[in-house]
């Protein structure tokens, strides 16, 4: 019974070495010589002033997780459509609600403003 548990723990350790080897490797042979110019931030050959960070308003964050969000729809739709007339009737259900839900989601962020670019 434990040496059915060994072959669990041979690839836990393979998983482990080929994920930190590379790192551990990388880490002993890297050149070290840091500078000013090295640790400077670069943006397009510019030199920057003030300060480097900038806050973003988070309304551009939910903008991206809302195409995001109906861009994985897409990708859910596309195999369904393609499928369309070989699916029982129970599949296509299915899909109309899943549409029904996504439009829902879609209305409660045009009604709470979240698709205005401001």
């Amino acid at each position: 019974m434990l040496h059915d548990f060994a072959f669990v723990g041979v690839f836990f350790l393979v998983a482990i070495a080929l994920a930190g080897g590379p790192l551990i490797l990388a880490w002993l042979i890297r050149p070290a010589k840091p500078n000013p110019i090295k640790s400077s931030t670069y943006e397009c050959g510019v030199e920057t002033f003030g300060d480097a960070w900038v806050q973003f308003k988070v309304q551009y964050y939910v903008y991206g997780l809302v195409f995001v969000v109906f861009d994985i729809e897409t990708i859910f739709l596309f195999p369904w459509a393609v499928a369309y007339s070989q699916l029982p009737l129970f599949a296509v259900l299915e899909m109309v609600l899943f549409i029904l839900i996504l439009t829902g989601a879609l209305v409660y962020a045009w009604r709470k403003g979240d698709l205005e670019w401001v």
